[in-house]
């Protein structure tokens, strides 16, 4: 059975995160991915946070499994026309470098037309066009300039960043979809054309629930969803939430069974209306199903605080498993804060190829995420990322290179 993407070839100019995340995801999918790196050092990933000496890092092997590498030196004359002929024979082109890069490579869009005009070039930037859109952005930059940092937190507190990498690998996804789309567009236009994802857009994109906050905010000055209502007060922004969804299923983290020792002995409780009644009955607090004070979600809102730590009485009696699957029984929404080694040992999630083994020639065996999106027709196989520059020999003879002229571009540091 084939692959999704056969047959579509990606030139990958990607390099740290979100732009290996995008192109992993389509050699996931069956793109046959060229990652184009500098000989002798490679994407800068293969060596920071290195764990095992010698070999590629966590950070490298796990944003570019199922590619090739090879090695070009694009300032060389001989080692630019190889890149044409590369330009040439691909689809897609994805960058994330610095803006103008790719410019200054004598790669523009206009020559990269000239070159291949079905050539779709897609890019990561930390901006779209504006006063910002030659900033370089990280992570965690774009994590504050798209708004996920000032809504994330405690009230009383400063602003924070996630856990998630919403910048990288958030906006990696986008282009993921920007690309596919424009493969898509082409196959009835037959021009290629450019995709850009900004970190920032990425971010305000995965935030829009907090947008959708703001002109509430503004229309009423107060949000009864949010924990700082009814005794707190509102500011002209939005504010951080703490543990609340800030939607219409209020919900909140709390302690279970050994949280005094062990840091994730928690669990998320949602007082979801259609299932008041049987959260009354598993607390042991059948009054308040017809008391006035709490039987509708109006009347519950500004008591929130009170019901949470009443059923926290309860959550501290199981531990997070014992709870969530009493809670279960009676459809009452609830999630395990699971931890990374609970995720990493979870055998449900290797059966499903959402953790997976790789064996790699030089570190060994490690664990990594696979595909998250899965297709019935094209099941994901994760192979292991490539040693740097293990390919080149390999992708330059399907360009037509003899052994011979291989040789030749190597000795005059080309490739």
């Amino acid at each position: 059975m084939g692959k999704a993407l056969d047959g579509v070839r990606i030139l990958d100019f990607t390099h740290v995160q979100s732009g290996p995340t995008c192109t992993q995801l389509l050699a996931w999918f069956g793109a046959d991915v060229i990652k184009v790196e500098r000989a002798g050092a490679g994407d800068i990933t293969r060596e920071q946070l290195r764990d095992v000496p010698g070999a590629d890092s966590l950070y490298f092997t796990m944003l570019n499994h199922n590619k090739r590498s090879v090695t070009i030196d694009t300032k060389n004359p001989e080692g630019k026309l190889v890149l044409e002929a590369l330009i040439q024979k691909c689809d897609v082109l994805v960058e994330n470098f610095a803006p103008g890069a790719l410019d200054r490579m004598g790669f523009t869009w206009e020559r990269i037309q000239e070159l291949n005009p079905r050539m779709i070039v897609a890019s990561v930037k930390g901006f779209g066009p504006g006063p910002y859109e030659d900033c370089k952005v990280y992570e965690n930059v774009a994590q504050c300039v798209g708004g996920a940092a000032s809504t994330t937190g405690f009230d009383d507190g400063p602003p924070v960043v996630t856990g998630a990498q919403i910048g990288d690998s958030g906006t990696g996804l986008h282009l993921a979809l920007g690309i596919v789309t424009a493969l898509y567009q082409r196959t009835m236009t037959g021009r290629g054309q450019k995709v850009l994802a900004a970190m920032q857009d990425g971010v305000l994109n995965l935030c829009r629930v907090k947008l959708r906050d703001q002109q509430r905010l503004e229309r009423t000055g107060v949000m009864k969803e949010y924990p700082q209502y009814p005794n707190g007060t509102f500011g002209e922004a939005v504010p951080r939430a703490g543990n609340a969804s800030g939607g219409g299923q209020p919900g909140w983290i709390l302690k279970c069974k050994g949280w005094e020792h062990d840091p994730n002995a928690y669990i998320y409780f949602i007082t979801q209306a259609p299932v008041w009644v049987k959260i009354c009955n598993v607390i042991g607090r059948e009054e308040w199903a017809t008391h006035p004070d709490y039987a509708t979600p109006d009347a519950r809102l500004p008591r929130l605080k009170e019901i949470f730590a009443e059923v926290e009485r309860w959550t501290m009696t199981k531990t997070k498993f014992e709870a969530m699957e009493i809670l279960n029984k009676y459809d009452i929404p609830c999630g395990p804060i699971l931890s990374m080694k609970e995720i990493a040992e979870d055998e449900s999630l290797r059966k499903t190829g959402t953790v997976v083994e790789v064996d790699h020639p030089v570190r060994g065996k490690y664990l990594t995420v696979g595909n998250p999106i899965k297709l019935s027709d094209s099941p994901t196989e994760v192979t292991r990322s490539p040693l740097l520059g293990e390919h080149t020999d390999e992708v330059m003879a399907e360009l037509g290179y003899s052994p011979a002229q291989i040789d030749a571009l190597r000795t005059a540091g080309a490739i």
